[in-house]
């Protein structure tokens, strides 16, 4: 029996289907939240001059009056008052424009609130956090410059929570800022990290306490260069937002389609009379602290 080996194969057309789920770039949420504060009201102005108040000294009281000052309290002192100006620098914005047909024949995967929130989520949010972790290095009170091990990173943490207690920095609310290559030191040092953290302090991006201190761990791409990590107290760090304008247009003129504007005016300050509640640690070789 012969076999016909020209049999034509029919010709399928095969479907090209494109998903509605974007392949979108990991991110994280910020987290300077944690480590700074928003105490300034800068509504209604650009600058805000806040007073560093001096104290007097502490006198033995005369009860007898018998001294040589007119006053049983002793000699009266003066008062120093100094100002420190904080000026918002950060007046940034970003603008795009989506096509009806386009946001219509990707299934609205293209859709402008999506792509908005994606526009915080990897450009904004990022800007905004190197901005703040720069602000912070850049006024540390404190910076001890050396390289990091399994063996010496407990130490470290240790000898910059005592600074900081010489400093009388309260001891709530302290955190240390670590990109991932120092916390794998740490998890490897042999040291055991307190882990039972609150439901709303894991969403925030705590993930251990250790020495009464909250560890977060930060995209070192988000820390300045060479940080091996910044222990501070967020009444350190000012980081007011003065504005956040977000807007999503609709057919504007000149479009058919979707233009999304946004623009945040911000920037942070570390106060003259609280640097020394930042210390940060660095490596030696990495150089001048750029300004950002």
């Amino acid at each position: 029996m012969s076999t016909d080996t020209n049999i034509l194969t029919p010709t399928v057309e095969l479907v090209t289907k494109y998903s509605p789920l974007v392949d979108e770039l990991f991110t994280q949420e910020s987290k300077a939240s944690l480590v700074t504060n928003n105490d300034y009201d800068f509504t209604g102005a650009k600058e805000v001059k806040v007073y560093s108040i001096g104290t007097a000294p502490m006198n033995d009281y005369d009860r007898s009056g018998d001294g040589a000052n007119w006053s049983r309290y002793g000699e009266v002192q003066g008062i120093d008052a100094t100002t420190q100006s904080l000026t918002l620098t950060k007046d940034r914005s970003f603008t795009f424009a989506l096509d009806k047909m386009d946001e219509d024949e990707t299934a609205q995967t293209l859709a402008a609130a999506g792509a908005l929130a994606r526009q915080l989520r990897q450009v904004a949010i990022p800007e905004c956090d190197v901005r703040t972790y720069s602000v912070m290095a850049q006024g540390a009170g404190n910076v001890q410059e050396a390289t990091l091990t399994a063996e010496t990173v407990y130490d470290a943490i240790l000898a910059a929570s005592e600074v900081l207690d010489d400093a009388l920095v309260p001891e709530t609310q302290r955190c240390i800022l670590l990109p991932p290559r120092v916390y794998t030191m740490l998890k490897k040092s042999g040291v055991i990290l307190q882990t039972d953290i609150a439901q709303d302090m894991l969403l925030k991006g705590v993930i251990a306490m250790i020495d009464g201190c909250l560890i977060v761990r930060v995209p070192a791409i988000r820390l300045p260069q060479g940080c091996n990590f910044m222990m501070c107290h967020p009444r350190a760090t000012v980081s007011p937002i003065k504005l956040e304008s977000l807007r999503i247009h609709t057919d504007p003129p000149g479009i058919s389609g979707s233009l999304v504007e946004g623009r945040l005016y911000y920037d942070s300050f570390v106060l003259d009379n609280k640097k020394d509640g930042i210390y940060l640690h660095r490596l030696a070789s990495s150089g001048e602290l750029p300004i950002v």
